[in-house]
């Protein structure tokens, strides 16, 4: 294999990256010829946030080789490519991601964010993991095997399963997570410890297998990511960073900011606060912001078709007061830094991959074209460089395993003989209190009855995983229609992925459940008995292998039929970066910290599915 045809990727073993390296190194000494010259009008050094005029980067298969002023280079290349009144900047990068938000199957994702300079993600792992945890990695390398120019560093899932309450579609520990850091260099470490009390409580089920999975990242030299959701206290700040948790990217104001700053967490910013927690940031005197980047965590493609992926958060930034080249920093080199992967993205350098956005405009951060991998892969806002066609295996698109048709009596909750109401116990998205929502509800030919006129519906969770369907259901407020025999369905809900469905009639949301089985998961909406639409997420219930622009039709007509429904809602609180309906729902059943009562699939132990997770009681859902 001549020196250029080196296999030049993350995917190679080590051996394979020096014999990479070692080639680069004569490219750069003029030695072996280079395969292409970029010349740049400007080109950011994000290690000084200096700006360098009339620059050229030297490439050699898909890294970078050599940089230095135009005519430079001691060598020869094939190709030359001027663009002397363009700013070159890094490709960007996502420090938190999950790209199974976005819909699309990352092949498709690439050429959904490439154009807006996204040209790696770390991803945050833990949804494709609940689903099928044993071909996780294989999932999320076959896209750059295949030939995408986009480079995803997983960092398999602690929350698999998310709780100790909850079962099916993987199971990762230490002896898993032992396996993924030794298995590929992409593997950067472990995805967002979100089980909290798990991790101080010796006497919590999950105690030893997160603190397995610690324990293995810390040996491969990984980095624990953390999730520190309404930690707002010092001493539980202390001990999250004590505990080896490296980060957090879910705090809300300046001041939990700067409190998790001052414990050593690396701080990843969101959009939903980014611009107010900018300005008091600024204002409480941060200079050095080394210790900081911006994060997408979830967006649709939808949203991303209209707002852009991490190019939107950076113009926040700086609409907020940030100078252009730090917000620039911190998705590039800090990320990098951070996440320990300098050696191949976070900077246009030596050694790195070929991953450059050119700017037509600085402080606006106008994009006019992305090179990846050393080559041209969107210009004008259009996507251009290669789309692998995948044809994605039975483990990846058989994931709703329900061996029978669904019913409307499964999702009956019977009275007491004799009975004519009875108290029933309910929840709200986003219910974060110490005890669940009480109310008596009326009792019809032996069940116990919704109640349209509080607002009250019926809300279920579906086992996908064991074959046999189990159905746990309870009563939910302000969350779901009120038009008579409608339901919605989907099997994408934080962060187990079973099937939830909410319905004002039984017959409707067995109805959902049942177009979700031929499907193979996605979103289903009955209304008034008849199915008006269906989204299709056919890669593991989450995603779809189609280009961005089909699925977002699929979600526009799901949107328009959704319309036309009567939909409740109860007065709560709900976090403004929260989708609106119906994508909330999917966060409703989330059962990491802060929530306690949630409705998970039924087990031995918890038949009924309602469940405390942060102390493991359970309860009747009616008595």
């Amino acid at each position: 294999m001549p020196p250029n045809a080196l296999p030049d990727d993350l995917l190679i073993s080590a051996k394979d990256e020096v014999r990479i390296r070692q080639h680069l190194a004569l490219v750069a000494l003029g030695e072996r010829p280079a395969d292409r010259v970029l010349r740049v009008g400007r080109l950011l050094d994000v290690h000084s946030r200096i700006w360098l005029t009339d620059q050229e980067i030297v490439i050699s298969g898909r890294r970078i080789a050599y940089i230095g002023p135009k005519g430079s280079y001691p060598g020869q290349a094939e190709n030359y490519h001027d663009e002397p009144d363009l700013a070159a900047v890094p490709g960007f990068g996502e420090v938190h991601k999950h790209i199974e938000s976005s819909h699309v199957t990352p092949e498709w994702e690439a050429a959904l964010v490439l154009p807006f300079g996204n040209t790696w993600t770390c991803e945050a792992s833990h949804e494709f993991s609940n689903v099928d945890g044993a071909n996780n990695l294989q999932f999320w390398l076959t896209a750059r095997k295949a030939g995408s120019p986009q480079k995803i560093f997983p960092l398999p899932g602690s929350a698999v399963p998310p709780t100790a309450y909850e079962w099916g579609g993987g199971y990762f520990g230490h002896d898993e997570q032992q396996r993924f850091m030794t298995e590929s260099l992409a593997v950067a470490g472990l995805d967002e410890v979100m089980d909290w009390p798990a991790v101080w409580n010796p006497e919590n089920p999950s105690y030893e297998r997160l603190w397995g999975m610690i324990e293995a990242t810390f040996a491969n030299r990984g980095v624990v990511e953390g999730h520190a959701a309404g930690m707002r206290d010092i001493a539980s700040i202390s001990a999250f960073a004590a505990a080896g948790m490296a980060s957090d990217h879910e705090a809300w104001t300046t001041e939990e900011v700067l409190d998790k700053l001052r414990r050593g967490l690396f701080m990843e910013l969101r959009p939903h606060s980014l611009p107010e927690m900018i300005k008091g940031l600024i204002a409480a005197g941060i200079s050095d912001w080394s210790q900081f980047a911006l994060t997408t965590d979830d967006r649709s493609c939808s949203d991303t078709m209209k707002m852009g992926a991490t190019d939107y958060n950076v113009r926040l930034a700086i609409k907020a007061g940030l100078a252009p080249e730090i917000a620039i920093q911190m998705v590039t080199i800090n990320p990098a830094r951070h996440m320990r992967l300098t050696p191949w993205v976070g900077s246009i350098a030596p050694g790195r991959y070929a991953d450059v956005v050119l700017l037509n405009e600085v402080e606006t951060l106008s994009i006019a074209k992305v090179w990846a991998d050393g080559a041209l892969v969107a210009e004008g806002g259009n996507y251009v460089g290669p789309q692998p066609k995948i044809d994605w295996p039975q483990w990846a698109t058989q994931t709703i395993n329900i061996g029978r048709d669904i019913t409307g009596e499964d999702f009956a909750i019977p009275a007491e003989p004799g009975r004519q109401t009875m108290q029933a116990a309910l929840l709200r998205p986003f219910h974060w209190d110490d005890s669940f929502i009480e109310m008596e509800l009326p009792v019809a030919e032996g069940a116990v009855q919704r109640d349209e006129t509080r607002n009250v519906t019926k809300f279920a969770i579906v086992d996908r995983f064991s074959g046999e369907g189990k159905i746990s259901r309870m009563f939910w407020l302000g969350t779901g229609p009120r038009t008579p025999d409608t339901a919605l369905a989907c099997s994408m809900g934080h962060d187990k992925h079973n099937i939830w469905v909410v319905g004002s009639s039984d017959a409707a949301m067995a109805k959902c459940v049942n177009a979700l089985r031929t499907t193979q998961g996605g979103w289903a909406l009955v209304r008034e008995g008849e199915l008006v639409a269906t989204v299709r997420y056919e890669v593991g219930g989450l995603m779809t292998c189609r280009p961005p622009h089909e699925l977002d039709a699929e979600m526009q007509r799901l949107y328009a039929e959704g319309e036309k429904i009567d939909w409740m809602y109860e007065p709560t609180f709900s976090p403004r970066w929260f989708p609106g309906f119906p994508e909330r729902l999917a966060f409703a059943t989330l059962t990491c910290a802060p929530w306690r009562w949630v409705l998970v699939a039924p087990t031995d132990d918890i038949p009924q599915g309602f469940v405390n997770v942060q102390t493991g009681q359970t309860h009747p859902i009616v008595w």
